[in-house]
């Protein structure tokens, strides 16, 4: 498997906030997570950032990625969204700057946006740059623009019942990671039966599992996660290993039942 530049697993903040954003990154950080993924959208970077803090943890062993929301992709709103965002944190430089979702129905070109994040990128705000939710056809414009050449990874939602593989294939194979967000299919993967067979198996719970076939395939996963105990159960589903039988009944739960469609999504590959 290829070398990752973003740390495996981290650890989703979606609809996290205040205190409980804060418990949560506190405890994943004391457990060993050293990659935590927010957003501006989120509203949570302040309170991320005071729970980086309060670690004492050293800035330098942490992985923080945040994202300019769809709103924001004008060249000025986006510098001035990152800039913001480091203020939220309170820190230095991100080490991971992603568009959120690409600008609806083009209204933004792709070349301001992604010419305006390689500009941050180079003025040190952030170390990495990378996009979420882009289709095959938004990578492939993307990595011609200027500084699409800098893009490092594709954020997608990516579990046992959306398997996106197509999607994962192309960006994989343009040497781009991929990182899956929405990995437990906010928590259907509990209740299917394949994924509980496999799962007693291993003397295991079906979201180790699901979570074990997302990372067999190469992809950084970034489960969201109040409990203690179930960020530590997270991070020991990496070592799971599946067999090639489980891994294919896994591979047919796959029936492109997608959490994530916003209104504004773009026309996915399918």
């Amino acid at each position: 498997m290829a070398r990752h530049i973003l740390p495996q697993p981290g650890l989703g903040t979606y609809r996290l906030k205040e205190q409980v954003v804060i418990d949560s990154v506190t405890s994943a950080l004391e457990l060993g997570y050293r990659h935590l993924d927010s957003a501006q959208m989120y509203g949570n970077e302040a309170a991320v950032g005071k729970a980086v803090r309060q670690s004492g943890i050293d800035r330098r062993e942490l992985f923080i990625t945040t994202k300019v929301w769809w709103d924001s992709l004008k060249p000025k709103q986006l510098t001035a969204s990152l800039e913001q965002s480091l203020e939220n944190f309170g820190i230095d430089q991100l080490d991971l700057a992603l568009i959120h979702w690409p600008s609806p129905n083009g209204e933004v070109p792709m070349a301001d946006y992604i010419g305006a994040l390689d500009a941050a990128r180079e003025r040190g705000l952030t170390k990495h740059i990378g996009v979420s939710n882009f289709t095959i056809a938004q990578i492939d414009e993307a990595l011609t623009l200027p500084g699409g050449e800098n893009i490092i990874t594709n954020q997608i939602e990516v579990h046992p019942f959306l398997a996106n593989r197509k999607l994962v294939t192309h960006c994989q194979a343009k040497g781009l990671e991929v990182t899956a967000y929405m990995p437990l299919a906010v928590g259907k993967v509990m209740d299917d039966p394949v994924l509980k067979r496999i799962a007693e198996a291993h003397a295991a719970t079906p979201a180790q599992i699901a979570l074990a076939w997302i990372a067999a395939r190469d992809i950084i996963v970034i489960p969201s996660s109040t409990k203690r105990e179930h960020q530590q159960s997270n991070l020991e589903a990496l070592e799971i290993r599946l067999r090639e039988e489980e891994i294919a009944q896994i591979d047919r739960l796959d029936r492109g039942d997608r959490v994530a469609n916003p209104d504004f999504a773009p026309k996915w590959d399918e």
